[in-house]
């Protein structure tokens, strides 16, 4: 038999364990609590930190990408020289029309763009004769100033390898307010699903007939199917100027972005020979 006293020892002993087991469990998890605390704070006066001397949290306009700052173990990037001028003095004209404009040309002539960029001039021929309403369209755009002023807004490096132009946006979403029919695109330098380089052809929305004053010139054989109507052919020394544009990367080091070179056509025109 347990005596009362005994008894009542034991009780006492329990309540103790159990108040030590309490207190052993408060403390692991107050040193857990502590401890992800302070971890969390590390990190908010880390970022913090950095974000600060990086600007992001000034007032002002001079902000940064944050997150490729605060992240240690991102690699510096090197950006290559600009190889481009200053663009020439001037602003984007804002132009729309409702229609395509009416046939001007004479198809049996020869005609060429010539994009005067802040990377040198880009001669291109055009085939007036394969692709008349595309010409047609350039002359007319061309006459209204309305790829003045305008940035070459991206460049790819990857896969495919075109420099796109012609968006008074400068976002690759601006237009002239209609759109073309698909033109040329059975030419006999589209071989094995591929546009060679020197190539000028129509960008457009991935759905037919859907080209409007955006286009692309190839500095390298990319491989595309034939869904973007080639109106035109670079010169020699446009190459030259092309691949400088080129050489010099795009921004996003993905292989496709705005270019890090400042190309901007200062001056397009369209001349008949």
């Amino acid at each position: 038999m347990v005596s009362q006293e005994q008894r009542r020892r034991q009780l006492a002993r329990e309540k103790f364990l159990r108040q030590q087991q309490r207190r052993t469990q408060a403390r692991r998890k107050s040193r857990v609590r502590n401890s992800v605390i302070a971890s969390v704070l590390g990190v908010v006066v880390i970022g913090s930190v950095a974000l600060y001397t990086t600007g992001v949290l000034k007032n002002d306009d001079k902000k940064t990408n944050a997150s490729a700052e605060v992240t240690p173990s991102a690699p510096p990037t090197s950006k290559a020289p600009d190889p481009c001028a200053k663009p020439a003095a001037g602003s984007v004209k804002k132009q729309s029309w409702k229609k395509e404009p009416a046939m001007t040309i004479d198809t049996s002539a020869k005609y060429t763009l010539t994009l005067a960029t802040t990377c040198g001039d880009i001669d291109v021929a055009l085939k007036a004769s394969a692709a008349p309403h595309t010409v047609n369209s350039f002359d007319f755009l061309a006459g209204k100033g309305y790829f003045d002023h305008t940035k070459c807004h991206r460049l790819t490096t990857r896969d495919i390898y075109v420099l796109q132009c012609g968006d008074p946006q400068g976002t690759g979403m601006g237009g002239p307010g209609y759109t073309l029919p698909d033109e040329n695109l059975k030419d006999k330098s589209l071989k094995n699903n591929t546009y060679p380089a020197g190539t000028v052809a129509m960008a457009n929305t991935g759905q037919k007939h859907t080209g409007g004053s955006q286009f692309f010139l190839v500095y390298k054989d990319s491989p595309l199917p034939p869904n973007y109507a080639p109106f035109g052919t670079i010169g020699t020394a446009g190459m030259k100027v092309l691949n400088k544009i080129a050489a010099a990367g795009e921004s996003t080091g993905n292989g496709d972005g705005a270019p890090n070179a400042t190309v901007v056509i200062n001056k397009a025109t369209v001349g008949k020979s």
